[in-house]
């Protein structure tokens, strides 16, 4: 049987492709790692009721634009984003004094979806590839719910992690295929805020 050029050069470059990812292996990721205390930030979309002790006018649920900022009465594009509940609240009583003798106020968030920076971020052959807001103790099962699962087409066993780790980015190894087709619980590593799991897809 006779093969053609093309097809013989097309097949080739699908081995060497083969084996370049076989040789490019980033260290599997620690199932232990340690997780590291972190205050929830307000985020851009997030909803906040912001309550004025002894002064219901001016106490009102508003949300974070898309710009980072909020708006309440007698206080005009305050910055937010980035900021805890506890801090925002700090901000608004400065700027109440002005008007209020020794504002008392407290930030309670009711909508939660966090700074950008904050988010995991998930790419490739994922059902439903998304942004999620990080939750304490996540980990890659909870991802995978929360997106569906994988596709059919998903090189699970191939998928990584990048993180940032003290400034600098880093990639993991982890194991979609065995958590999520074979069960294997060993498999289920800790999220942490700002990672992004990329799911290629598989040559064959």
């Amino acid at each position: 049987m006779n093969i053609s050029i093309k097809t013989w050069r097309t097949g080739l470059v699908l081995f060497f492709l083969f084996l370049l990812n076989g040789c490019t292996s980033y260290p599997l990721l620690d199932t232990q790692g340690e997780r590291v205390p972190h205050d929830y930030l307000i985020g851009p979309g997030d909803t906040l009721n912001i309550i004025v002790w002894r002064n219901p006018e001016i106490s009102m649920s508003v949300p974070v634009r898309p710009d980072g900022k909020i708006t309440t009465p007698l206080v005009e594009d305050l910055p937010a984003s980035g900021k805890t509940s506890t801090e925002l609240a700090r901000d608004i009583e400065e700027t109440l004094a002005k008007y209020l003798q020794q504002p008392v106020v407290t930030v309670v968030i009711t909508g939660f979806v966090g700074p950008f920076t904050e988010q995991i971020r998930v790419v490739g052959e994922a059902s439903q590839p998304q942004a999620l807001p990080y939750r304490e103790n996540m980990s890659l099962m909870d991802v995978m719910i929360a997106v569906g699962g994988l596709t059919d087409f998903a090189a699970g066993n191939r998928a990584s992690i990048i993180r940032s780790v003290d400034g600098v980015q880093q990639q993991y190894r982890v194991r979609l295929d065995d958590l999520i087709r074979d069960g294997d619980i060993s498999a289920n590593v800790p999220v942490y805020q700002g990672d992004v799991l990329v799911i290629p897809e598989s040559y064959f």
